[in-house]
């Protein structure tokens, strides 16, 4: 297809909440879509109605929107090879079945539950390498290759419950090439006679795919790992229906792996170690359980996606900071791993952080306004400004702006019990006080003529800098955090900076 412009897909199932790896799985057939002038779909797949959840086809879309990657095509803006949801598209799937029945390549299969039960039973005893439905066992079922014409034309006719399997070639090596793994080959033997479609009518996903994709003329297929064991069965499905010629590329991700290496990282990872697994907090509607999310937790969408590229793919440079152009400009599947990548929760922080310290005070303080707004605090903007410009090489996650800085904005209504400990006695006490007596003597307020009134005070005190600063700090913002002193004076102004020395000493005297 060196000819036919390139079209990918992101192909989610509505069963939950989007997982991080999705969302790369995501990411990479955008940047390699819009590296090559091409077209990235996205198609909703959707035929599993047993497992699909309410509310996660607007949740996967609303996450994809956040992280700034946007379709060309989708189930919203629609497009020329619509309907982008498979339960749209039901009445299509099954005249592929049919052909694959008549070319001799799938067969109709009645067996019950209970058979299928057995016939797992038998092989496991017979210590069998495949306890499967497969080329050994077939013959042994009740289908249309073992039942005489007229006993299956009347289990057909009678309205009998059936699926529709792939007969597997015997003895047979299928060959995938994977732009990321390269030549995968898989011999018939470990593939199983999988089902295509099923009695409730409905494809399976692996049906469904193929022929969705060919209908889309997808060029690419990029999805994570875990579907390369299929892939030998959908090679198999488009030689099959006489597409080969058409068959699209495929390359398999590398898992994202837990912060240790050991295992597929899982929400439970995110909640043992205290970092989210999804893009967006996430309601489960039927337990309500709530599941944190990076936009809630304060993560940028373009550090999240920064953060996101470099898990599994790796430009072959120093640099790491990459804007979304960039991305694409820079982004080959050449370069993506094949090993798992570990995820790690502190690089993730250390993205976000310099994505933060990219921003403008300007920008800072229009990501403080709404919190500044949920605790109705009304400060003019300089005010605002002068204060993130002080704190903002502390903050790594949007709250941290609120964090670092509310002192700030109120004063503190109690008093961190570690440092006063530290720091806080009846001396201390009579030292401060006194301290607050020659801070009112200050005609200009500034940072000069505060250190200046500082320097005296601590020369003539015959004391050290910390044992004044320590026990002030403590006073003013309630613990031992923030910028220094002198430019948290400044910017309180005169006459709260005193209000709150004197308001502690009569809160730590009681």
């Amino acid at each position: 297809m060196p000819d036919q412009k390139i079209r990918v897909r992101f192909a989610p199932s509505p069963t939950g909440p989007l997982h991080i790896g999705g969302v790369r799985t995501a990411l990479y057939n955008y940047l390699f879509a819009k590296k090559h002038g091409g077209a990235v779909i996205l198609r909703i797949e959707d035929t599993d109605q047993n497992r699909y959840v309410p509310g996660a086809e607007a949740y996967i879309l609303e996450s994809l929107n956040w992280c700034g990657i946007h379709f060309d095509e989708d189930s919203v803006k629609g497009g020329p090879f619509g309907p982008y949801r498979q339960s749209e598209r039901k009445m299509m799937y099954r005249q592929f079945a049919e052909q694959l029945v008549q070319s001799g390549h799938a067969y109709y299969a009645f067996d019950s539950e209970e058979e299928l039960d057995q016939m797992r039973e038998r092989l496991k005893h017979a210590h069998a390498q495949q306890a499967q439905y497969g080329p050994s066992t077939r013959m042994d079922m009740r289908n249309s290759l073992t039942l005489a014409p007229e006993e299956f034309l009347e289990l057909k006719n009678s309205g009998s419950p059936f699926v529709i399997r792939i007969k597997i070639p015997e003895n047979e090596e299928v060959i995938v090439n994977d732009l990321i793994r390269g030549e995968v080959v898989v011999h018939s033997s470990n593939l199983d006679d999988k089902v295509l479609f099923k009695s409730d009518g409905w494809p399976t996903y692996h049906l469904a795919n193929i022929v969705d994709d060919h209908a889309m003329e997808i060029t690419h297929v990029i999805r994570g790992e875990e579907w390369l064991p299929s892939a030998p069965l959908h090679v198999l499905l488009y030689r099959f229906l006489g597409w080969e010629k058409t068959m699209p590329q495929f390359a398999h991700l590398p898992l994202l792996l837990k912060p240790d290496g050991n295992g597929k990282l899982s929400k439970r990872d995110g909640d043992r170690l205290g970092f989210p697994v999804f893009p967006l907090q996430w309601t489960d509607p039927a337990t309500k359980e709530i599941s944190s999310g990076y936009r809630e937790s304060g993560y940028l969408p373009d550090a999240f996606v920064n953060m996101l590229a470099f898990l599994g793919w790796n430009p072959g440079t120093e640099q790491e900071i990459y804007s979304l152009e960039e991305l694409i400009h820079a982004f080959s599947l050449e370069r993506v791993g094949k090993h798992g990548s570990k995820f790690d929760p502190e690089k993730a922080r250390w993205f976000n952080h310099q994505y933060l310290q990219k921003k403008t005070n300007e920008e800072l303080a229009d990501l403080l306004a709404p919190i500044l707004e949920q605790h109705g605090i009304l400060q003019p903007r300089e005010y605002v400004l002068k204060v993130m410009a002080l704190i903002r090489e502390r903050a790594i996650l949007i709250p941290d702006l609120w964090n670092q800085s509310s002192y700030f904005f109120k004063a503190p209504s109690d008093y961190d019990p570690q440092v006063m400990q530290k720091v806080w006695n009846d001396a201390i006490a009579v030292t401060i006080a006194a301290f607050a007596m020659a801070l009112k003597q200050i005609t200009e307020w500034n940072n000069d003529s505060v250190h200046g009134v500082v320097q005296e005070f601590i020369t003539a005190q015959n004391i050290k800098m910390g044992q004044l600063m320590n026990p002030l700090r403590l006073l003013i913002v309630g613990g031992n955090l923030g910028p220094g002193m002198m430019d948290i004076a400044v910017t309180l102004g005169k006459d709260e900076f005193i209000r709150r020395i004197e308001n502690g000493l009569r809160s730590l005297k009681q």
